[in-house]
């Protein structure tokens, strides 16, 4: 007894072959040439680059005040000494960003909040938000941090601490909040009216539609703004050094007073950078992201 075999379907093969996409020749062309461009392109950027740092290299380096320059900034036994000592303040700097980031963000989000409830009964609380932002986003925040650091324990008051780490800590975000409930307001504002009053329609009270319907739009779009202002607080966190606090800046100055030598001040400088450009790349995907979805119609 024999069993038939199945013939394979050559035809239907066949013909998901002749159905395949074949692209044009001149398609294939135009693809070629748009790679020899991104390839011309790459080599003519990276050389430029090589020839724009050789050319600042030669300048810097024939420099008359070169030699003594290399000996005060760029000594490499300062920098070793340096380091461990910058890295080991730096973690306070890191602190300082966490506990400051968070503070900062609630409070900016009830400064802007309050800033645009209706009613005239909230009109108190409307001008006294709006007195917050005014002066702490005009007054200089090294100025903000002397008056806090150096003024507070001057009162002598009882139960308030005298720690320049807590008291650089609230001098920040005193200055930040200010920025950050700006550019919270500025989201808030950006969500258009019918979205509200959708919400209203639904049965939803103003402080839930604000809950539920105008924040999360609010904040969704101020994302990058907001990662922005996070980027210049882990900066400018160096500034509690003035009433103190050994963070980063602070360890370099200490090597620095001793030995004459500003290396320590470039080590500092360079972990900032590290520190920053990691967050600064992160922003600037996530506001690449944002546009492609908004141009997608993602995000309203």
């Amino acid at each position: 007894m024999t069993v038939d075999k199945e013939e394979p379907a050559v035809g239907s093969a066949e013909d998901d072959a002749l159905d395949a996409y074949v692209p044009s020749q001149r398609r294939l062309d135009r693809e070629r040439h748009k790679r020899a461009r991104a390839r011309r392109a790459t080599a003519i950027g990276a050389l430029s680059t090589l020839a724009t740092g050789a050319v600042l290299y030669l300048v810097v380096v024939n420099a008359p005040g070169w030699p003594r320059t290399k000996e005060t900034f760029f000594d490499w036994g300062y920098a070793r000494e340096a380091f461990p000592k910058v890295l080991e303040g730096l973690w306070l700097n890191v602190r300082l960003l966490l506990v400051c980031g968070a503070a900062v963000l609630v409070l900016g989000m009830l400064i802007a909040v309050a800033r645009t409830l209706r009613g005239p009964v909230f009109f108190p609380l409307r001008v006294l938000a709006a007195a917050y932002t005014d002066f702490f986003r005009g007054l200089p925040l090294i100025i903000n941090l002397m008056i806090v650091v150096l003024g507070v324990p001057a009162l002598r008051l009882q139960g308030v601490t005298v720690d320049p780490v807590l008291l650089g800590g609230t001098a920040l975000t005193l200055t930040y909040s200010a920025y950050v409930a700006e550019v919270f307001r500025a989201g808030i504002e950006s969500v258009h009216p019918s979205q509200r009053a959708a919400a209203r329609s639904l049965g939803l009270s103003n402080r839930q539609a604000l809950r539920y319907v105008v924040l999360p739009q609010a904040v969704r779009r101020q994302v990058p703004p907001l990662l922005n202002d996070l980027v210049s607080l882990q900066k400018d966190t160096g500034l509690v050094s003035i009433g103190g606090a050994v963070d980063a800046v602070r360890a370099a100055d200490i090597i620095v007073g001793r030995s004459l030598n500003y290396t320590p001040y470039i080590v500092a400088g360079l972990v900032f950078v590290a520190l920053t450009i990691p967050m600064t790349r992160f922003t600037d995907w996530v506001t690449a992201r944002m546009d492609r979805r908004r141009a997608q119609g993602g995000i309203t």
